[in-house]
């Protein structure tokens, strides 16, 4: 986390969030909320009770907070977020706890479609992008209504390698910036983009240089005061033609669920993998 040279009023304690370091810029209207998870640099459900909470607050009292925009970034270096907890999955799966896995994925709902529903105000979401976004983390990216992403960091979706696929909004958020073929080919390759290969294809809005994110953050909130009933005006017009309800993300979720517990021994080995690679990348971030 760096301080761009435009932030000159930064008010923090609203209040206190042991996963997420919130802070406000009163004089440029913006709210920033850094992840900032204590064991892994994924959705534990400790993370994601911290920013439904959050999310509560923004759409309660973002008036009291003086506030038109709303950043999503990390505190973790390299790290934007490496998507949904494995280890709780694996547990859950083994244990056929369906109930387990359909509460899980509703947290995750909850704090995205807050995102996408923009706290139910006129509030401009944005996603900044410094590390790898993953899975879950490339989800919550996507459900901003701009990403902004620096250089040479990476983001997919690694579900297809144990069999599984992305269930908490991808191929929605997806097909909303590109269609649903493309959208289809990049959940079910499973490979790595870098920011630069998404920001041709349409799927970043903004690519910044490396370090510069949140300079970049502040670039574009000032063109967008410039002319900023158009921009939203445009923003309704896409939530209106090209709509995401929490009824659709529900049913996706549930036959993400169904899915999870078709996984055989192999897949869990290969989720138990990768389970050691987000573990390995807390401790490199310590």
């Amino acid at each position: 986390m760096t301080t761009s040279p435009f932030v000159s009023t930064i008010h923090r304690n609203l209040n206190t969030y042991p996963e997420l370091a919130i802070t406000v810029d009163k004089e440029h209207e913006v709210a920033w909320c850094y992840m900032n998870g204590s064991s892994r640099p994924c959705f534990t459900e400790a993370l994601l009770d911290n920013l439904n909470t959050w999310c509560a607050q923004v759409r309660a009292q973002y008036l009291e907070m003086g506030i038109r925009y709303h950043v999503t970034a990390s505190a973790i270096p390299g790290v934007y977020n490496l998507g949904g907890d494995l280890a709780l999955f694996r547990a859950y799966i083994l244990n056929r706890d369906r109930n387990g896995l359909l509460t899980y994925g509703k947290k995750c709902l909850d704090a995205l479609f807050a995102n996408i529903s923009h706290f139910n105000s006129p509030i401009t979401t944005i996603s900044l992008v410094q590390g790898d976004a993953l899975g879950g983390g490339f989800e919550t990216a996507l459900s901003s209504d701009l990403i902004i992403a620096e250089q040479g960091t990476h983001l997919g979706f690694p579900e297809v390698l144990f069999n599984l696929f992305p269930g908490m909004g991808a191929y929605n958020l997806l097909s909303r910036r590109l269609d649903a073929a493309r959208a289809e080919r990049i959940i079910l390759g499973g490979h790595l983009y870098t920011a630069e290969v998404l920001h041709e294809m349409g799927v970043v809005d903004i690519l910044a240089p490396t370090g510069g994110g949140e300079t970049a953050v502040y670039e574009y909130i000032r063109r967008e005061n410039r002319a900023r009933n158009g921009f939203r005006a445009l923003r309704r017009v896409r939530d209106l033609l090209r709509p995401i309800s929490y009824e659709d993300l529900w049913r996706v979720l549930e036959i993400w669920v169904e899915t999870a517990l078709k996984l055989e021994a192999r897949d869990l080995r290969m989720m138990e993998r990768l389970v050691g690679r987000q573990e390995h990348s807390q401790a490199l971030a310590a």
